[in-house]
């Protein structure tokens, strides 16, 4: 259950009538794993989970696991090889009860967890050790984008698993801001190297350059490919909210995977939106050296 890689959070297609269109999402999972995905994780934010009933988010999720074929573990909400655990939907709570939610979880399944922090699940050191010693939880995932505790929490829960009693375990801290490439290095440099990559959706030509690169030390080819693609990508991500998540289902449309549209409340791009993303799309590619 080691995470390692390109972490992969596929869109979910939908089909003209509005419903999961399961063998485009099939093939989508299938397509990302053969190039070279280090795991899945399904029915997330890119994922659009919130606008998914639990129907379908079941569906997403077995479809997921199927096409993935056990080459890759699938993180989910539930039925996969473990799960990533988002902060409580709309309320405040202080870190004490947050910790309390992440211990119920575990209590009730088996799998590993994989903690989300954003939003309103935000943890101090002393809290993130806290969740560390909770024996299922295997990783922490970061929304919040401040480095500054990224650099206390990761050695204090080092510290925390140092002084544990039992087999040590592996724990895993990642990057989760949107198009996290941006970010790398600033929290490779504080040891959290992994990062979720919204682009594999849909360009993951330039997102195995990207990360090819990085493990390489090849720091001019990954200026490149930041001044080239992923900069543009992130001031057009950053001209409508939600973005995040329709611009990479565009791109995905541009490149032809049929995905159809977003959910409300979220909407799809602008036209003129639309043409700069292909424009940045083949800029992309051409610094990849995979253009058509």
């Amino acid at each position: 259950m080691r995470l390692d890689g390109i972490l992969f959070f596929p869109l979910t297609p939908f089909d003209a009538a509005g419903a999961v269109h399961e063998d485009v999402l099939a093939r989508h999972v299938a397509d990302g794993v053969a190039q070279g995905a280090g795991a899945v994780f399904a029915a997330c934010g890119t994922g659009e989970f919130h606008a998914l009933d639990g129907a379908e988010h079941r569906r997403v999720v077995r479809t997921a696991v199927v096409a993935a074929g056990g080459r890759v573990p699938v993180y989910a909400g539930a039925g996969a090889d473990g799960v990533l655990l988002m902060p409580p939907y709309l309320v405040a709570a202080p870190e004490a009860g947050l910790v309390a939610y992440v211990r119920e979880v575990a209590a009730a399944t088996a799998l590993p967890l994989v903690v989300y922090q954003r939003d309103n699940a935000r943890f101090t050191p002393a809290g993130a050790a806290e969740l560390a010693r909770i024996p299922t939880v295997t990783g922490f995932k970061d929304g919040l984008g401040d480095i500054e505790l990224m650099q206390r929490v990761i050695p204090a829960v080092h510290a925390a698993l140092d002084g544990r009693d039992g087999p040590a375990k592996d724990f895993t801290f990642f990057n989760g801001l949107p198009t996290a490439e941006v970010s790398a290095a600033a929290y490779a440099a504080v040891g959290a190297r992994l990062y979720s990559s919204a682009v594999f959706c849909f360009v993951p030509e330039v997102a195995l350059a990207f990360h090819r690169a990085r493990a390489a030390g090849d720091d001019a080819r990954v200026r490149r490919l930041l001044s080239g693609f992923y900069i543009p990508l992130v001031r057009l991500r950053n001209e409508v909210p939600g973005y995040a998540v329709s611009l990479v289902k565009a791109g995905a449309r541009l490149r032809g995977l049929d995905t159809g549209g977003v959910r409300p409340p979220l909407a799809d791009p602008h036209p003129e939106h639309l043409a700069e993303l292909e424009l940045i799309v083949s800029a992309g590619l051409e610094i990849a050296g995979a253009a058509r």
